[in-house]
């Protein structure tokens, strides 16, 4: 923290006025609120952030430092973030350095001492929209920093994917005796998850976005999954081609986030941009079989069409709506009825969060023992 005055502006023209936390210059964005408690280093590293300017509901930030452990990928992806109440000091025992100096050193602008819960009020109300934070040399009249927040593309047809997604192909190898091969595509992958694979006996090849079906064929795959990543679903024609060729070929095939709506495309489905999206690791989630209730973490501003339970007809058999949000209806996983393709909206490998959906990667286990 630097103690330069600070201010976040919204597209309508809304501005909190802080201080300079982090990085001190110009960044754009999406604004979002992430409504968890704990885990800020998990969603900062998160590449499905990538873009976006997170607002984080809790109202103390910061206190546990940063550590050489918990990130989620190589980096931090988030645009920028603003904190209400940032801790003095850091007290963990696994602390490396603090919040804001990793956030200075990574180049990431932030804001401190804002009103988040107005903010986040507003975010509700007005939905998620373009803004920036500007502290420093960046800061300027009115007019001049709403047209650079303006200017800058929507979150709508933003294709990237291909942004976050590793350039060549690596191998996470099972802890203990080799069971599985699985081929992950990555849209934006998240480091536990290839971990949870590993814990399960399986070897996991995580490929780039744009790999090709007869690349994932050539690696002999068991199964078949699709990451979380940022941007709109509807741009990812490529990632929808290549899933409708792995469930024509039978493959088990699992998603999660990104990946549910990139299978609910290759399913027929249509995908919508949110009011405001679900960011935190305190949503809870119906499933539809069964009537379980899981508290969930997810990170999504884009959702698929349909209604809990609905079934539908699919070149690959018939499918199913098989999870909803108990907040708000929304679509949080679809299945094929014959098991061998399912998705869901949330994170199962939830670090840091809770651990109520673990079990699905035990479901997918199940399904590459019968591949």
């Amino acid at each position: 923290m630097t103690g330069q005055q600070a201010a976040l502006v919204l597209e309508d023209g809304r501005i909190f006025r802080g201080t300079a936390y982090g990085a001190v210059g110009q960044t754009l964005g999406e604004a979002v609120f992430c409504t968890a408690m704990t885990g800020y280093q998990e969603t900062l590293t998160d590449p499905s952030y990538h873009r976006q300017i997170v607002v984080a509901t809790a109202p103390q930030i910061g206190n546990t430092g940063w550590n050489d452990e918990d990130d989620e990928s190589g980096k931090i992806w988030v645009a920028g973030y603003a904190v209400r109440d940032p801790a003095r000091r850091a007290s963990n025992w696994r602390a490396t350095t603090t919040l804001p100096d990793e956030l200075e050193k990574q180049d990431v602008v932030g804001i401190a001492g804002i009103d988040t819960r107005a903010l986040v009020r507003h975010l509700r109300t007005r939905g998620s929209m373009k803004a920036g934070i500007f502290s420093g040399p960046a800061l300027a009249d009115t007019d001049e920093l709403v047209a650079r927040v303006t200017g800058q593309g929507s979150m709508l047809g933003a294709d990237l994917a291909g942004e976050v997604s590793t350039d060549a192909v690596y191998t996470i190898e099972p802890v203990g005796g080799h069971k599985h091969t699985v081929v992950a595509v990555d849209l934006g992958i998240k480091t536990n998850t290839p971990r949870m694979f590993a814990e399960r006996g399986i070897r996991v090849h995580v490929v780039p976005a744009t790999t090709s079906l007869e690349r994932i064929l050539e690696l002999s795959p068991d199964g078949v999954f699709l990451s979380n990543g940022p941007g709109d679903p509807a741009t990812q024609d490529g990632a929808v081609a290549l899933t409708r060729g792995v469930l024509e070929r039978g493959l088990p095939l699992f998603g999660i986030c990104f990946g549910n709506q990139i299978l609910g495309r290759a399913l027929g489905r249509g995908t919508y941009k949110m009011k405001f999206g679900h960011r935190g690791i305190n949503i809870p989630v119906l499933e539809h079989e069964t009537g379980r209730v899981s508290i969930t973490a997810q990170n999504h501003g884009f959702a698929l069409e349909g209604e809990r339970g609905e079934q539908f007809d699919t070149p690959f058999g018939r499918a199913e709506v098989s999870h909803v949000c108990a907040n708000d209806g929304a679509v949080e996983g679809v299945r094929l009825v014959n098991g061998r393709a399912f998705s869901v909206q949330y994170h199962p490998e939830a670090a840091a969060g809770p651990h109520d959906a673990a079990y699905l990667f035990d479901r997918f286990s199940g399904l590459l023992e019968g591949a």
